[in-house]
């Protein structure tokens, strides 16, 4: 007899004891009982016992040898198919089986049916091994992740016969009741495989039954892999592919990955786990034998594209990716929530680690390029910077991963105090009143972005030119904050505050711009002006104004609502000025020669001037005749 076998049946445990210890049945008990009270003797009982045992036997010989293959009354079909009352039958004579086998061993150790037992219990295990072999073959398509993932996890097993048979007739009748025929052929063969898992377990043939499933089994996750498109990559054929073959491949890693853990290895763990639910050892066993390779590959993959070079491009690349195995963490936890499956674990919490780090550096170095930037050129015009359009389009679109960024920062272990003032935030605020950290992470951004604004602000030599573009770069920033999800993170105040400060920027560039031609009108309280005086302040006007209008019509101002607010800003303090100046002193100079040189603007010709600024282009010397045509026919005659 086999030493498994043997073991099996002299080490059981203590429910098999408790269970032979109960073993005659009610019946047998009740014809003890019409014997004289007289006590019998122990031979007669042990006797009688012996007798009852190999009856079983005899029994379990006669159900056995209907399915062993070099029997005449051999059936020949699949015992589970044929009839359900029958594999019932089969399990049941198998157990009584090992009783029988379990009394004979301590009791009559040289009995000859002690030799029967033994061929039929080597017989019945592999008939069993054959269905258990057959319902896996036969039931992949059933037996499929997608299907068993939606059931929940198998129980304990059972306690006694009365519970084994009272759970196999609950098991049947839910097969019974599934909605889809589908769903009923699922539930039979998880019930079967169970039922002959638990058999041959108890009898010390659980080696052969967990070889049988990890075979198939990892042969249908490994096909389930390689239908979802999953690829095992090297690190240096990461390091060789290009910027769109690395993002396809990171899009397509993280959709398939979902369906993997939340279908494949989930069913995988379902069925699992109910097959073997009467040995957590062995279950566990089996289920890291089967996923462990692939998964572990599977999430390996963040890790090796952590490896390749950093750029800021690619940070949205990393953030999908950490979002996707962030989320899918807990997931991950339940399913590899074993010892032997630890690795897969590790191997997910270490791609995130290393994923967290990455962005972070990318981040870093983003504030570092910033910083060091050197260009000396100023750009045509005091337009936009194209710093600022590059820097502000990096920043908006990081505060679409707002979510997950938040917590990348967060469990930054280099994280020190926030680099900006209690007062620079008015709003948002976290639950505990603090200013969550991904907002105090992008706002500085921005503020080192400004910073950096102001020394590029320096290198014009027209100091209102400087100013016009703090005011046109200040206020491409607060419109890309308050147009995007920027605007949730920073808050209203940040928009209203750095708003003012774009109309401070401004009313200095007026400030300087427009000085020299505001000083030509003769202060409020002169007493008197001479027709000389006269002529000189329009003759200082025109040189001004044609000097800073020639000026301005370079300048550039790309945002048109800012342009408009700028010329109207300019128009409402020059216009009324000059129409005063000029219905005073007109009259004085009435009669001289070559009045229309002298006097070249009316105050309407000024608002179409005005018009000209800020498109970055200069007036050309036929737009200037022109012009002054149209100032000579305004002039009283």
């Amino acid at each position: 007899m086999p030493s498994r076998l043997m073991s099996s049946l002299f080490f059981s445990s203590s429910k098999t004891l408790s269970s032979w210890s109960s073993f005659p049945s009610s019946k047998t008990l009740s014809s003890l009982s019409s014997f004289p009270s007289s006590p019998i003797p122990s031979t007669r009982i042990l006797k009688f016992s012996e007798t009852m045992m190999e009856e079983n036997i005899e029994n379990a010989e006669s159900i056995i040898s209907k399915w062993d293959p070099n029997s005449s009354s051999y059936k020949g079909t699949s015992l589970f198919h044929h009839n359900r009352k029958d594999a019932k039958e089969f399990l049941k004579s198998v157990k009584e089986l090992r009783r029988a086998m379990h009394f004979l061993i301590s009791e009559n150790s040289t009995s000859e049916k002690l030799i029967l037992a033994q061929n039929l219990m080597q017989i019945a295990m592999k008939r069993l091994e054959k269905e258990f072999y057959q319902i896996l073959a036969e039931n992949r398509d059933h037996l499929d992740p997608e299907s068993v993932s939606g059931r929940s996890s198998g129980g304990g097993s059972s306690n006694s016969d009365d519970e084994d048979e009272t759970q196999y007739k609950d098991e049947l009748e839910i097969a019974g009741d599934s909605i889809t025929e589908v769903g009923s052929v699922l539930a039979l063969a998880m019930t079967d495989l169970k039922s002959i898992a638990e058999c041959m377990i108890s009898l010390g043939y659980g080696k052969e039954c967990v070889k049988i499933y990890k075979i198939i089994r990892k042969s249908i996750v490994e096909e389930g892999l390689y239908h979802l498109g999953i690829e095992k990559f090297r690190s240096s054929q990461i390091h060789k592919m290009n910027r769109e073959d690395l993002e396809h491949i990171i899009k397509k890693w993280i959709n398939v990955t979902k369906i993997a853990v939340k279908t494949l290895f989930s069913g995988e763990r379902v069925l699992c786990d109910h097959v073997f639910s009467a040995s957590e050892k062995i279950r566990e066993s089996c289920f890291s034998g089967i996923t462990k390779e692939g998964a572990f590959s599977l999430f390996r993959f963040p890790e090796l594209i952590t490896k390749s070079k950093h750029s800021q491009e690619k940070v949205f690349q990393l953030l999908e990716l950490y979002e996707a195995v962030f989320e899918l963490k807990p997931e991950i936890e339940f399913i590899f929530n074993s010892e032997s499956t630890t690795v897969v674990q590790l191997q997910a919490l270490s791609s995130l680690l290393k994923l967290g780090d990455s962005i972070r550096t990318i981040l870093s170095e983003f504030e570092s390029t910033i910083q060091k930037d050197l260009s000396r050129t100023p750009v045509f015009g005091g337009g936009i910077h194209p710093l600022t359009v590059s820097a502000m389009d990096f920043i908006s679109s990081l505060a679409d991963y707002s979510g997950i960024l938040s917590s990348i920062i967060v469990d930054n272990p280099q994280a020190g105090p926030s680099p900006l003032p209690e007062s620079y935030f008015e709003s948002p605020t976290s639950g505990n009143g603090s200013t969550p950290a991904v907002s105090v992470h992008l706002a500085w951004l921005i503020l080192v972005l400004l910073c950096k604004l102001d020394t590029k602000a320096a290198l014009y030599k027209d100091v209102s030119l400087s100013y016009l573009f703090l005011a046109n770069n200040l206020h491409f920033i607060v419109e890309k904050v308050r147009t995007t999800n920027l605007r949730y993170l920073l808050g209203n105040d940040w928009v209203l505050n750095h708003t003012k400060k774009v109309k401070q920027y401004a009313s200095n560039y007026e400030s300087m711009a427009w000085t020299k031609v505001f000083s030509c009108f003769p202060e409020k309280n002169t007493l008197a002006i001479t027709p000389e005086m006269a002529k000189e302040c329009f003759r200082r006007f025109n040189v001004a104004f044609e000097e800073a209008h020639r000026k301005q019509t370079s300048w550039v101002v790309q945002d048109g609502k800012l342009r408009d607010q700028l010329k109207v800003s300019i128009a409402k303090k020059l216009v009324p000025e000059y129409q005063e100046f000029y219905d005073t002193y007109l009259v004085m100079l009435i009669g001289e020669k070559n009045l229309e040189l002298l006097v070249r603007f009316s105050p309407d010709d000024l608002g179409n001037y005005l018009s000209d600024l800020f498109h970055g282009t200069s007036t050309s010397g036929s737009t200037s005749s022109s012009s002054l045509l149209q100032s000579r026919e305004c002039l009283p005659r």
